[in-house]
């Protein structure tokens, strides 16, 4: 099995459940910093996983859907200096800690891991992807796990319809059809998630719907009449909109099982990173248990 972290959604929760007062010695924070680590050292000691990636969002501004929509994210405030710093330090850390490390300039952290779930799936290896993120819902298959870590939640590929209403490979069209205020996906205006579930419900996908759009009016739900108009007038959003929320799985990174093998922890690296932020013995012991179990 092949546990594919995405990095950001810890580095952001740790963020805001860490008390803000935590900072070195050099008066930088490092609430962060530490909330992440000890996620990752509470993940590999307790579930020791021998196959490991990590990917963080590098891609704020530079990512290619930016090009396609240059209004893409463009309602998310700035992450603040304070956090920035501390990404840096979280991806020394993943590092220092054996695990193979994921960035790029020009894709998301969703599409890293998407890449890498369809490359080892072709060498035959399951994924379960630690987030929260309903996007990365759309890589399950078969075998496949969505772990929400801090939940306690898992889900596989048969739960997505009862969890979102529609079935994986459906998630990209939903999200095309209702749009994501998250993300700044416009979408189809007048189309909810609760619209775009019956239509997939009734059609398969979005060309299929598009195809047929006179048929739309027999869909049952609120609406329905008037639903046609809409879709055929925001037509080229609807097309727009899906290649937003499809994760691109090309991304030019390694993955093969080499690459994504545990290390051992690098203990020197660690207790200098600690030393640096100024920890405490909580984690040292914790990254010496993790290094006993090579």
């Amino acid at each position: 099995m092949l546990y594919l972290i995405d990095a950001s959604y810890f580095v952001f929760r740790a963020w805001f459940s860490m008390p803000e007062d935590m900072i070195d010695h050099e008066g930088q924070q490092v609430n962060a910093l530490y909330g992440f680590t000890r996620f990752l050292g509470d993940f590999l000691e307790h579930t020791k996983p021998e196959y490991v990636g990590v990917a963080f969002d590098t891609s704020l501004s530079t990512c290619f859907r930016n090009e396609i929509y240059p209004d893409y994210k463009a309602n998310r405030d700035p992450a603040p200096v304070e956090l920035k710093q501390q990404f840096a330090r979280c991806m020394a850390v993943t590092r220092a800690l054996g695990l193979a490390e994921y960035s790029e300039q020009r894709f998301e952290a969703d599409d890293i891991i998407g890449t890498l779930v369809v490359r080892m799936r072709e060498r035959g290896m399951p994924s379960t992807i630690l987030s929260k993120d309903k996007d990365l819902l759309q890589l399950l298959d078969a075998g496949d796990t969505m772990w929400d870590y801090a939940g306690g939640k898992r889900t596989n590929y048969r739960d997505v319809r009862d969890r979102i209403g529609v079935h994986p490979e459906q998630i990209v069209d939903y999200l095309a059809l209702a749009g994501d205020s998250v993300d700044n996906i416009p979408g189809v205006p007048g189309v909810g998630p609760k619209t775009a579930s019956a239509l997939l419900a009734h059609f398969d996908s979005m060309d299929d719907i598009y195809a047929r759009l006179d048929e739309v009016a027999g869909v049952p739900v609120r609406g329905a009449a008037k639903l046609a108009n809409k879709l055929s007038e925001h037509r080229d959003s609807a097309f727009m909109s899906r290649r937003l929320t499809k994760i691109a799985c090309d991304v030019p990174v390694e993955a093969d099982h080499d690459s994504v093998t545990r290390d051992a922890p690098n203990l020197d690296r660690l207790n200098a990173l600690y030393d640096e932020a100024d920890f405490g013995p909580s984690v040292r012991r914790q990254a010496d248990r993790i290094a006993g179990h090579f």
